[in-house]
């Protein structure tokens, strides 16, 4: 009998351990094993994309300025299926139109009366190949693209990049959009 007192405490014990060794666990299920990046910089009043590596049957692109509160505002370019390639691309000017770019179309304009220059982060992502998305400062953008050759952009928490950064630090320390998670 006093073996089965014992099994509620033995089992609550277990469930107890589980959930600590559950919620220790911060790193997402589908998380991939490098943190992704894709490059961003403003010439000319232009927000100029770089995903870092080629995307191949892109058929959307959306950029989300200031993801997950109330001033949340997207655009979205698409191409139809089987989609196209993607390695540069003009995004927006500096008056909030959008940049012609041939290969996508708008699909969804940020509204007229929205300041993207205003935005804290931009949230960007890939539709049609396996990709990650990526999220990069609007103000150090807009600030910083003037200090580095045109060949630089900002990639995220890895800071400005040139051709031959990228590919010496893709899937060592980073991993541009469209590049398949080593780990």
């Amino acid at each position: 009998m006093a073996d089965i007192a014992r099994w509620p405490h033995v089992v609550g014990a277990a469930l107890l351990v589980a959930a600590l060794t559950t919620a220790c666990d911060t790193k997402a299920q589908y998380e991939p094993s490098l943190p992704p990046a894709a490059g961003f910089r403003v010439d000319d009043g232009i927000l100029k994309l770089w995903t870092g590596t080629p995307c191949q049957g892109v058929t959307g692109v959306t950029l989300i300025f200031d993801s997950g509160t109330s001033k949340s505002k997207q655009v979205v370019w698409a191409a139809p299926p089987p989609g196209v390639p993607l390695e540069r691309m003009d995004l927006l000017d500096i008056t909030g139109g959008s940049s012609p770019d041939g290969a996508l179309e708008v699909r969804v304009p940020l509204p007229t009366d929205y300041d993207w220059t205003k935005a804290e982060s931009i949230n960007f992502s890939v539709d049609g190949p396996r990709a990650n998305g990526a999220r990069v400062d609007v103000h150090r953008v807009l600030r910083e693209s003037a200090q580095h050759p045109p060949s630089s952009y900002l990639f995220g928490q890895r800071g400005w990049l040139d051709p031959t950064d990228v590919q010496r630090e893709n899937q060592k320390s980073f991993l541009t959009v469209c590049t398949p998670d080593p780990g």
